[in-house]
């Protein structure tokens, strides 16, 4: 026992050291849009990190020193490239290299939608095979309760070192979003815990010396949660102004009139926008996580699956007063319509497709209409997906009134601000506006339709 305690101490006072000087080095695995905005934090921070991943352009992409995420601006992640404050690898012999080491690596559901951890089992145990004394291992990805104390912790066991004396172990949520001017990864504040009194103190000594505020937590599975309820939060709310949308429209009531008064009172009103369907790495999917993971204790989530449920019908939603604006205006069966959608993104001034209500729109119209295209000035073309193969390699057009006036219909999906709403306002036969951005914009026109 006493042997174990000075391993303990001797381990978690070295780690400890090392990031109080900064000669710690920092490996991130998963260098998409959580895992480069940290990588770059981190070597601002003044430590030395490595990148990993799997995909072989992301690596070479790095070690030139040119970003793909809007959030990385290419010419400081050169300089640190430079300087030999980053290196990027797919080798996975370089995480013993590392003193911490960060996961940032994809959490998706699977076809049906319960939670998909192989990247996260994959990359422990290729951890957990060069996994040396004096390690910290931290799960950034976003995941049920008890991902971290039930999978990664397991795995790493198997390297025969032990969590908590040989190793630290810890659990941090990304909280990225992309598209937010406002705020950065060292801006939001970021939530930590760790497993054991030295793994806590030791992640939020890491973190402290990266982001502006720390905020600790009692558990690792206190911290898993809370992505998961700033999620659900977001994706029951949605969920409902979704409902009241439907329902309003009915009476013959705009649900973003109504919101925009609504939100002039100052307590006890917060604002949520409708929308076509939810999109990106965590709303539409982190909720689900939790509903899993409830099975386990026999416990219903009924607001989380009627959420769930409304947010997906969406997309046919929007199909459906398509279909019905082409009867009643134009006369013209969706079967002969020739339809553009506007926007491929999950939200507005991002290139980030990742569960886009448009790939499923462009799903439930590809082989229905005679014509179907897509617009967006962010995504040239759509990259193939596990989830929308039929929709690979489908291309941005460009927007002139000639080619507008080629569509019977325009849906705005992702209203970008790089797109010129009075160009379509002025040629298209029809809109089918599902972000409200003509009204917002103080356009009008008898051809918009709000769906």
């Amino acid at each position: 026992m006493l042997s174990s305690l000075n391993t303990l101490v001797r381990n978690a006072d070295e780690l400890e050291s090392r990031l109080n000087n900064r000669t710690a080095k920092v490996g991130v695995v998963g260098l998409g849009y959580v895992g480069l905005p940290l990588l770059l934090s981190v070597a601002r921070a003044g430590f030395h990190v490595v990148g990993f991943d799997i995909d072989g352009t992301k690596i070479d992409l790095v070690n030139n020193g040119v970003s793909y995420i809007d959030a990385v601006q290419s010419g400081e992640l050169k300089l640190l490239v430079d300087n030999g404050k980053v290196f990027a690898t797919s080798e996975s012999s370089r995480f013993g290299d590392c003193d911490v080491i960060c996961m940032c690596v994809p959490t998706p559901l699977t076809r049906q939608r319960e939670p998909d951890l192989s990247f996260i089992e994959t990359t422990t145990r290729s951890i957990a095979r060069h996994l040396r004394p004096g390690q910290m291992i931290i799960l950034e990805s976003t995941t049920y309760p008890g991902t971290t104390d039930d999978v990664v912790r397991p795995l790493l066991d198997e390297s025969g070192l032990k969590c908590g004396v040989d190793y630290f172990i810890g659990y941090s949520p990304e909280r990225e979003d992309p598209g937010n001017t406002l705020f950065s990864t060292t801006t939001i504040p970021k939530v930590v815990a760790g497993e054991g009194e030295s793994a806590h103190r030791l992640v939020t000594k890491f973190y402290s010396s990266v982001v502006d505020k720390v905020v600790p937590v009692s558990s690792v599975r206190t911290a898993e949660v809370v992505k998961i309820t700033e999620n659900v939060f977001r994706a029951v709310n949605i969920g409902l102004v979704n409902e009241l949308k439907v329902i309003y429209e009915e009476m013959g009531i705009d649900i973003w009139e109504v919101i925009e008064a609504a939100k002039t009172k100052p307590f006890g009103f917060m604002p949520f926008y409708p929308g076509p369907g939810l999109g990106g790495h965590c709303i539409p999917v982190d909720p689900f996580y939790l509903t899993w993971k409830s099975r386990e204790f026999e416990l219903p989530t009924r607001f989380i699956e009627l959420a769930g449920e409304i947010n997906q019908n969406m997309p046919r939603y929007v199909v459906r007063k398509l279909e019905q604006a082409l009867d009643r205006r134009l006369g013209v069966a969706l079967s002969r319509a020739a339809i553009l959608v506007i926007g491929l993104a999950y939200k507005k001034n991002v290139a980030d497709i990742r569960e886009s209500p448009s790939l499923k729109i462009l799903e439930l119209l590809k082989g229905r209409v005679a014509d179907l295209a897509f617009h967006d000035p962010m995504v040239a073309k759509v990259a193939l997906t596990r989830n929308h193969p039929e929709l690979a390699d489908m291309k941005s057009i460009d927007l002139n009134p000639v080619s507008i006036a080629a569509y019977d219909a325009v849906i705005v999906v992702t209203d970008h601000d790089d797109i010129d709403y009075e160009l379509l306002s002025r040629h298209s036969r029809l809109i089918i506006d599902t972000r409200n951005a003509f009204a917002s914009r103080g356009l009008q026109a008898d051809s918009i339709v709000k769906a």
